[in-house]
């Protein structure tokens, strides 16, 4: 399939192949079976979109974009409380779904990143912490037994899924049972050495294909391929949370958001912020095809300012609230199980890819290096049907984001440009301001925080 005359060392006759050939043989068998689709579908849409890529064909031709219909919530006002009312106790049939395939290289960390404490007063990791809440949540107020299920899946990879295991089974799994925490690995695709989609060897192993990360949006495709998405729903799950791994906060709002999907019968529900006009977030918009498609999605912010300007005239600017009339995307999804069952099977498990080769020169015939298809968890609307209930519930990002993602020097350089640091630091003192209000909410008295810098940040 494609121009793969170069894997034709790897041929030889029945009982005859040399080490190496089976090696390179055994590869390709098992990249065929862990592919969404198999190997020559891989290399199909690979064509496909490197043909698209050459010609600058922009993804998102023919959209207009406009603000979307949402929910936009403050801690602890009567709408807040009514939906976190639904939520607490829809809760009880949620699986959450955690995105864990990263190391903390980015952090100056070797570990896994669910393995780092958020705050230094107790330093319970993230993974801890969320499964604690995880547990509060299902149990309820009546601290009721835990269901036999899956409460959590995680999606490891092969940099972390040994590490995560072992982390899990050397704490006990913080209380939760074997069959409460259901691990899904996410494997490698191949990566592809020109635009006629040729498949690429290890620059100093002509015997083995150069591999990478699919992204994130392999979590789709797990929990369909394992079954694990209809099992779940045979259970009597009835949503997914799905949320990434540094986010301290990201249960604070959660159980309202599962509200608003409740009681408003979403099937895709966006937890997002609100965001700056300018801001270097993806945004949550509605986009409205010239022939009558429409999809509420996130559009990253390499493409927000120039799809408003080329559509509308004007780039992304605030509005009455001095926000931007878009929130931000933050990674978070309420998805109806029901729904997200059947839209896979119908995929086949496959998500929305997208391609991103290096060019040697403006020819766009070469490239500096081998590329390959990758996908992201929230293209997930990109699979709807149009009519699909999808909306946002959005926060105030000072109490309830704060991802922790940069070393301090990155994050030094963040705040010299007017951004947010979204370093360890910054995200400790996010989790204590928001203790602060909910203490503050229930009476106590709360000396206010004075801001003092930590070399720069």
């Amino acid at each position: 399939v494609g121009a793969q005359e170069h894997l034709r060392h790897a041929c030889a006759d029945a009982g005859s192949e040399t080490d190496e050939q089976r090696r390179l043989l055994s590869q390709l068998g098992e990249l065929d079976r862990s592919v969404v689709g198999g190997l020559p579908a891989y290399i199909k849409r690979a064509k496909t979109l490197l043909a698209e890529s050459a010609a600058g064909t922009n993804p998102l031709e023919g959209y207009t974009p406009s603000t979307p219909t949402g929910h936009t919530l403050e801690l602890g006002d009567a709408a807040f409380l009514e939906y976190e009312r639904l939520g607490s106790k829809a809760i009880t049939q949620v699986a959450f779904v955690l995105v864990a395939g990263g190391l903390g290289e980015r952090l100056g960390y070797s570990g896994i990143k669910v393995s780092l404490p958020p705050e230094l007063l107790t330093r319970a990791s993230y993974l801890e912490m969320y499964i604690r809440h995880i547990s509060a949540l299902v149990r309820g107020e009546s601290d009721a037994p835990l269901p036999s299920r899956p409460l959590l899946v995680v999606m490891t990879s092969d940099d972390t899924d040994d590490l995560t295991r072992r982390l899990l089974d050397e704490h006990g799994r913080w209380g939760l049972q074997p069959e409460h925490v259901l691990i899904l690995k996410q494997q490698k695709v191949p990566c592809l050495s020109d635009g006629a989609a040729a498949l690429a060897l290890e620059p100093r192993d002509p015997y083995r294909l150069l591999t990478k990360p699919h992204g994130h949006g392999d979590v789709h495709a797990l929990l369909h391929t394992s079954g694990a998405a209809a099992q779940l729903l045979e259970s009597g799950v009835r949503h997914l949370v799905f949320f990434q791994d540094t986010n301290a906060l990201v249960f604070c709002g959660l159980p309202a958001a599962v509200g608003v999907s409740v009681a408003h019968e979403l099937v895709l529900n966006s937890v997002s912020v609100r965001r700056r006009a300018g801001d270097q977030s993806g945004s949550i918009l509605r986009l409205t095809h010239s022939d009558g498609r429409q999809v509420v999605a996130n559009v990253e912010y390499s493409q927000l300012d120039g799809l408003l300007r080329d559509t509308l005239g004007r780039g992304d600017e605030a509005d009455e609230t001095g926000w931007s009339p878009y929130p931000g995307n933050c990674n978070q999804l309420v998805v109806s199980l029901a729904a997200y069952v059947e839209v896979l099977r119908e995929r086949g498990g496959v998500m929305p890819e997208f391609v991103n080769p290096k060019y040697k020169d403006a020819s766009r015939s070469s490239f500096k290096s081998p590329t390959r298809l990758e996908c992201m968890m929230q293209d997930l609307p990109w699979l709807l049907p149009s009519e699909s209930a999808v909306s946002f519930t959005a926060f105030d990002a000072e109490r309830f984001y704060s991802p922790v993602k940069n070393a301090l020097l990155d994050a030094q350089k963040k705040v010299a440009s007017g951004l947010s640091p979204a370093c360890a630091a910054s995200g400790e003192f996010a989790l204590y301001a928001f203790n602060a209000v909910l203490l503050k909410l229930g009476g106590a008295r709360i000396e206010e925080a004075r801001a003092r810098g930590q070399k720069g940040v």
